[in-house]
């Protein structure tokens, strides 16, 4: 009889030179934007932001005159839509907090510019820089225009829960103002503050993260999300900070945007690079 053919002993993989985790190429793959190890901050950080801002502001003043000329025409449009119709500059004023991060995407190229000397700053360039993200940069507008709209539709709302008729637009800015509607104007603080919260947590350093890294929507808004709760004190100064000198700038006439708006700007590249760390230091 012939004998049985024995089963075949199972044979080692073959050796494929790799240590695991270790990718072909022969280097370990990249950390995740999940670990990075983000900057434990003081309040005096934020004094130094801007100090930083105003000195790229100092260094490139064409650049940030043309922006500040941007959020100085984004005010006398939103000047023009109340005078003409007041219950909608409640909705439409969280544009400002919508367009503006947007707006800075090339005062960030300019800072990144001068500070790693990665390019020389100049206006075409901060004008191109959202192109190599521009994917990404779609779907972060998007999230936060959800949210603009939502805030909107919740202002429009508490005017009309608050009023049982239009003010007339001579006496809007007085009614509005009157003690009587004391309620309104508690009620709208309370919303516009959970929706701007909401928009600043998430946008804070995600916007010149995703610039400078190029990473996912998803992972900036998380890692600015994570920012925020590691350093609750210190970004909550720093949003009271910015919205502070966005109201000064506002007299006389939104003048005052023409510098503080591109200062910030520029302030946030560098709050962003003190949180996170750089590319090649992780």
């Amino acid at each position: 009889m012939a004998d049985a053919v024995s089963p075949k002993e199972p044979q080692p993989p073959a050796d494929s030179g790799h240590e695991p985790g270790i990718s072909e190429s022969g280097a370990p793959p990249g950390p995740s934007v999940f670990s990075l190890k983000l900057a434990d901050l003081r309040p005096g950080d934020t004094i130094r932001w801007l100090r930083l801002g105003w000195a790229d502001f100092q260094r490139c003043p064409r650049i940030g005159l043309f922006y500040g000329l941007c959020f100085f025409a984004m005010g006398h449009a939103l000047l023009a839509i109340f005078q003409r119709a007041p219950e909608y500059v409640l909705a439409l004023s969280a544009g400002f907090l919508l367009m503006g991060p947007f707006l800075c995407l090339g005062l960030y190229d300019a800072s990144k510019a001068m500070q790693t000397h990665s390019h020389r700053p100049s206006l075409r360039a901060s004008l191109v820089s959202w192109k190599p993200t521009k994917g990404t940069m779609a779907i972060f507008a998007g999230v936060l225009l959800i949210l603009e709209m939502l805030w909107g539709r919740a202002s429009l709302v508490v005017f009309a829960v608050s009023f049982n008729t239009m003010p007339e637009k001579a006496n809007i800015l007085a009614m509005l103002l009157d003690p009587e509607n004391i309620g309104f104007l508690i009620t709208y603080t309370v919303v516009g503050a959970v929706f701007a919260g909401l928009i600043f947590t998430t946008s804070v350093i995600s916007i010149p993260m995703i610039m400078d890294r190029q990473t996912d929507a998803i992972s900036a808004g998380l890692t600015s999300i994570r920012a925020c709760l590691q350093n609750p004190g210190v970004m909550l100064l720093w949003g009271a900070l910015i919205t502070l000198l966005v109201l000064l700038a506002m007299l006389p006439a939104f003048l005052g945007l023409l510098i503080i708006g591109p200062v910030i700007g520029h302030a946030t590249w560098h709050a962003y690079r003190h949180i996170v760390p750089a590319p090649d230091a992780v």
